[in-house]
């Protein structure tokens, strides 16, 4: 038996051992917590490899930038994959919403073309992004085909129209000068507009998929699909809205692309999904569907960037960069295999 005075030692001994407060235990069980600790870890190292040269008010502008199309699309591909799907597609869409835009463009003024002509692209962009998700979708909620198998048909689907247009050339004159000059190398207060449209995008995403019963019946799908339909959720009409959603940010991203580089790269975009893929599953979305937040994939987005930026900083040769994103990827999926079986032996 325990003496009266040991037992009141117990839990005091107890107490003493959680040195963390309950908030503080939190955040260190969040994905972006340990997500953002490898991003400041890269920054911290690059810094020390290259004090002077990495992390400059330049290097930290264009992390950005080059970060802003990727945003937008890893946007859209959260939500896809929190809902246990996947989109390979995203960089042929891209390019295709980018053609049909340019295409318009050159028929309409090309450089020189008003802002009038610039609206009518940036709708056309749009419309094609989103018909090509929405097509996607119903293919997947519908003809019950996998996701993977529909959005890879996809990708080569919407690579070969935009080549079939083309001539498999980037054709000239498809960007005006006043997109370029506005959206492309615009500022509004010393930050480029390319990275407020991805803030705003982001920002207006996150609360959709956070705080509405959207954001609600996505989480649904993706955690048990069979479960959402008995409670009500129409999935296969939620499905559809997502790939939309995804191809709608797909063609924004090719309205940023165009005006960013004033071109519409038709061979550029061939490791887009790999690299959006990576970011999102770093930020803590689980490619089993069901978990996943914007916050994350924001912070996902920048280990990509400021790894190829250090790279590039630090010398090493572009291939590597490739090399070291695929490697991120794979490590990401690894922890993420982990952590589902760490919670179904709870």
């Amino acid at each position: 038996m325990t003496s009266v005075e040991e037992q009141t030692t117990v839990p005091a001994a107890k107490d003493s051992s959680r040195r963390l407060p309950d908030w503080a235990r939190r955040v260190l069980r969040r994905n972006e917590a340990w997500t953002f600790a490898i991003l400041v870890a890269l920054v911290a190292y690059f810094s020390i490899s290259a004090p002077g040269k990495f992390f400059t008010v330049y290097d930290i502008t264009q992390i950005a930038v080059n970060a802003a199309i990727y945003l937008v699309l890893g946007v859209g591909m959260t939500y896809v994959i929190i809902t246990a799907g996947i989109d390979l597609s995203i960089g042929s869409v891209l390019v295709l919403a980018a053609v049909a835009a340019g295409e318009y463009n050159i028929h309409h003024g090309a450089a020189g073309a008003g802002w009038g002509t610039v609206a009518v692209c940036i709708v056309i962009a749009l419309a094609v992004g989103t018909a090509w998700g929405a097509l996607q979708g119903a293919l997947v909620a519908t003809g019950k085909i996998p996701a993977l198998i529909v959005t890879l048909g996809g990708l080569g689907a919407a690579l070969g129209l935009a080549e079939i247009a083309t001539g498999g050339q980037d054709p000239s004159g498809a960007v005006a000068a006043h997109l370029q000059n506005s959206l492309g190398y615009g500022k509004v207060l010393g930050i480029p507009w390319l990275v407020v449209l991805a803030a705003v995008v982001t920002v207006v995403f996150g609360l959709l998929l956070g705080g509405t019963r959207f954001g609600v019946h996505t989480f649904a799908i993706g955690s048990n699909p069979a479960a959402a339909r008995r409670a009500g959720i129409p999935v296969g009409r939620h499905l559809v809205k997502v790939y939309a959603l995804m191809g709608l940010l797909a063609g924004l991203g090719a309205v940023m692309w165009l005006a960013s580089y004033g071109t519409t790269s038709i061979a550029g975009h061939s490791t887009d999904n790999l690299k959006v893929i990576t970011a999102v599953v770093l930020g803590g979305t689980s490619l089993f569907g069901g978990r996943g937040s914007v916050l994350g994939t924001v912070i996902g987005v920048f280990i990509p960037a400021v790894l190829t930026t250090g790279l590039i900083v630090v010398g090493v040769q572009q291939y590597w960069q490739d090399v070291a994103v695929g490697a991120v990827l794979v490590g990401a999926v690894y922890l993420d295999q982990i952590r589902k079986q760490g919670r179904e032996r709870i």
